[in-house]
């Protein structure tokens, strides 16, 4: 299925999403289903399938491995175009998923900076293309400094991302993430604390961050599929603040969301809907 002359495989043209397996449901998939729809669209990327008919293709991967609380990574990659194209291509694209145990990632996150590694300005910035090497490179350069990951800044110096995660600075009760236009990837997780969860008394909310916000908040915490909601321990180069109250009552309430729509979807399935 993958050989030369694959014009995704050697060029990275292609769009992909890690979903997380809780107790075998795609966890928030038609969320997932519709970024990587918009991905596509933009990245022009064949993208055929209905929401049912792409959940049912993972789902099947999940029984055949018994994955049924995992990670699952799902890529999409383009076959054909430019003068590099091989012969012989039956279909356009690839549809290539497989599942990998979760991660333990520990009780918080030690993260360092990275200037200027996003562009803001880019039409294609918070697409989430398999062109992820600088990703890959940033994020082996933290472990090797003895960090979890980094924070990467725009052109403007402003907190945009983590390589595989998004950033939120807590003042008060309020959990303040960057907006869109910092170039940051819409995370599904970001997604659901900003308009799903909910937690009495506590605001979540987009606001431009600075490292001067990140030093002046009260607690930080980054968020993804795997990691769910987890604490900022410290930032290399800066002092910050380790006030975790929301950040756990976040965790939380996000634990319980995850359990019950896992729930409902099992029910769903049960009754053949």
């Amino acid at each position: 299925m993958l050989r030369p002359g694959q014009v995704g495989l050697f060029s990275g043209w292609g769009i992909f999403s890690t979903i997380r397996v809780t107790e075998g449901v795609l966890f928030a998939f038609d969320r997932h289903w519709a970024r990587m729809r918009r991905d596509a669209d933009l990245m022009r990327v064949p993208f055929p399938w209905s929401v049912a008919e792409l959940e049912r293709q993972l789902l099947a991967l999940v029984e055949a491995n018994e994955a049924y609380d995992a990670a699952l990574r799902v890529l999409v990659m383009r076959n054909r175009g430019t003068m590099w194209e091989g012969p012989g291509f039956a279909r356009d694209f690839e549809l290539v998923a497989f599942t990998a145990p979760l991660k333990a990632w520990g009780e918080s996150a030690r993260l360092g900076i990275v200037p200027n590694a996003r562009h803001a300005a880019s039409p294609f910035a918070g697409t989430k293309t398999a062109s992820w090497a600088m990703n890959l490179v940033w994020y082996e350069e933290a472990h090797a400094h003895g960090l979890d990951e980094v924070i990467l800044l725009n052109e403007h110096g402003q907190v945009s991302e983590c390589t595989s995660a998004n950033v939120f600075a807590v003042f008060g009760n309020e959990a303040a993430t960057p907006p869109l236009s910092s170039g940051c990837l819409p995370g599904i997780t970001r997604e659901l604390l900003l308009e799903v969860i909910r937690v009495p008394g506590v605001t979540v909310a987009e606001r431009v961050l600075t490292l001067e916000d990140l030093e002046r908040a009260d607690g930080l915490f980054i968020t993804s599929t795997t990691r769910d909601v987890l604490p900022v321990e410290a930032i290399e180069g800066l002092s910050i603040r380790k006030d975790w109250t929301v950040a756990r009552r976040l965790a939380q309430a996000f634990a319980e969301y995850q359990a019950q729509y896992a729930a409902k979807a099992a029910r769903r399935a049960a009754r053949g809907v």
